[in-house]
């Protein structure tokens, strides 16, 4: 039986209120929230709210991994980047919390440096080209420099 767009928002909403008061580690806490408040919800309905939300597991507990409504994310949220690392005279290597390497590509994509060519980016792994050694010692200062901030 389809549902009404009506009830998937409020249950969207729901997870996004849940979501911002305290941490959740599997998905089934999202259900049982869900029922607390009178909403209707099964695991795969969770599942799936979760992917359209851009909700994904990063490390230990569920996360938004998809920048919101703004064109543009100007931060790398704290935690997202492990390890940064060279390859080769013109590849970086980023690792991330698992689910957050699409995040970081997306930030790098729309940053507007010069240096970054392209990304290309996994579950928690985002290779970075850049046009040569130079600009990939520069980015990498950049990148060491945003993270810190």
């Amino acid at each position: 039986m389809p549902l009404s767009p009506d009830i998937r928002a409020r249950r969207r909403d729901a997870i996004l209120n849940i979501l911002a008061q305290r941490q959740v580690t599997r998905q089934s806490e999202f259900v049982e929230r869900l029922h607390a408040a009178g909403i209707e919800a099964t695991q795969s309905s969770v599942s799936r709210d979760l992917r359209e939300l851009g909700i994904a597991k990063l490390g230990e507990s569920y996360g938004r991994v998809q920048p919101e409504a703004s064109p543009a994310s100007t931060e790398i949220p704290a935690g997202f980047v492990h390890d940064v690392r060279t390859a080769g005279s013109s590849l970086i290597v980023i690792r991330t919390a698992t689910g957050a390497a699409q995040r970081v590509a997306l930030f790098l994509d729309r940053s507007d440096w010069p240096e970054v060519v392209g990304t290309i980016s996994g579950d928690d792994t985002v290779f970075v080209a850049t046009r040569n050694s130079q600009d990939q010692r520069q980015l990498i200062g950049r990148l060491r420099n945003k993270l810190q901030a």
